[in-house]
């Protein structure tokens, strides 16, 4: 290849809009610059195009042909694990959610190899990823199981208007104080800092949401705030970060919407997430970072409800694919890791056949 720099493309949920979302990407000129490794069945694309109105033309590889000289521009690597009669649309399968595993963790394979320089992939189910692997918990797990990772990620959404972060994520919310200490606080909101500069913010402004009502309340509500949430807030001050808070879940957003913040540091899943999802469904991208290469997707999910009629609106797709380039930096040369990418299709196989540890 005479440039290395890609995106390693996988496809989500067949029973979903990812089909018909991965082939507008690949239809339209400006998402698709001939910089993809596109990952999944042909014969889901195939449908996905059918579904979208579009036409695609793109050379198609087996996994063997990623140890030897690839294709220029995009192209996909057929995986041949999905036939969509065995799919049924606007539902979750496990052949889907066993699809988007094994399409899921090839992607991180092939960026691990330094092959593509970013993971991008169309969305996912949750329950067809569990009905297929039922140990199946998140995206951040698999990803550090699947590259052996030294430090693990964090997933924030992205929005023009306001960034968000959070300490926990997939978890009960019974256990979200338990798990909340002034280290892992900090630590999130430095790598926020570091993503975020990465991201072109010189020193970004981040509001910290309390846990409690008011904040605590002055500790009639919960001693966290003041306890945890704040030494953590003061240390990352005392190191220059312009960092806020902690400040009452139910204004933060305000706040940083008005301009005063960046992003908004949330404590779990949800008290970002409404927030984001109310101020741009259809725009919002999840980035999972804090990995040697970033992990793009549209932030929506698989919305089964219309599912198959050519209606899927592809601005949070488009989005996700143009700061998942913005992060890598796409457009440099960069050189794969001979050993690894040797090994792909081996890898690849075994990903296929269910025999790596990680499928049980």
């Amino acid at each position: 290849m005479k440039n290395a720099s890609r995106i390693a493309f996988a496809i989500g949920d067949a029973g979903g809009i990812s089909p018909e979302l991965a082939a507008r990407v690949l239809a339209d000129k400006t998402a698709n610059r001939g910089d993809m490794i596109v990952i999944g069945d042909r014969r889901v694309l195939e449908m996905g195009a059918r579904h979208a109105g579009v036409e695609i033309d793109i050379p198609v590889v087996s996994p063997d042909a990623l140890a030897g000289d690839l294709p220029e521009g995009t192209f996909l690597v057929d995986m041949q694990n999905c036939d969509p009669d065995a799919v049924e649309i606007g539902s979750s399968t496990a052949a889907a959610g066993r699809a988007s595993l094994q399409n899921f963790r090839a992607a991180l394979l092939t960026a691990h190899s330094g092959l593509a320089d970013l993971v991008f992939f169309t969305p996912f189910n949750k329950h067809a990823m569990r009905l297929a692997k039922s140990d199946y918990v998140d995206e951040i797990g698999f990803i550090n199981a699947t590259i052996n990772a030294k430090r693990s990620g964090r997933e924030f959404n992205v929005l023009d208007e306001v960034w968000n972060a959070r300490v926990t994520s997939h978890i009960p919310l019974r256990e979200v104080a338990d798990a909340l200490t002034t280290d892992r606080i900090y630590n999130s909101l430095k790598l926020t800092v570091e993503i975020m500069q990465g991201a072109g913010f010189e020193r970004p402004r981040i509001g910290v949401a309390a846990l409690n009502p008011h904040a605590g309340d002055g500790r009639n509500f919960g001693t966290e705030d003041e306890d945890i949430l704040l030494p953590a807030v003061e240390r990352a001050q005392a190191e220059n970060m312009a960092v806020t808070g902690p400040i009452p879940s139910d204004t933060v957003f305000v706040r940083a919407v008005r301009g005063e913040f960046d992003a908004v540091m949330t404590m779990y899943h949800d008290q970002g997430q409404i927030a984001m999802k109310l101020l741009g469904f259809d725009r919002g991208v999840t980035l999972i970072a804090g990995y040697p290469f970033p992990i793009v997707t549209p932030a929506h999910g698989t919305a089964y409800d219309i599912a198959g009629k050519g209606k899927a609106d592809t601005g949070a797709t488009f989005n996700a694919v143009a700061l998942g380039r913005k992060l890598a930096k796409l457009g440099g040369e960069t050189a794969p890791d001979e050993t690894r990418r040797q090994a792909l299709p081996g890898q690849f196989q075994r990903v296929l056949e269910g025999a790596d540890a990680e499928w049980g």
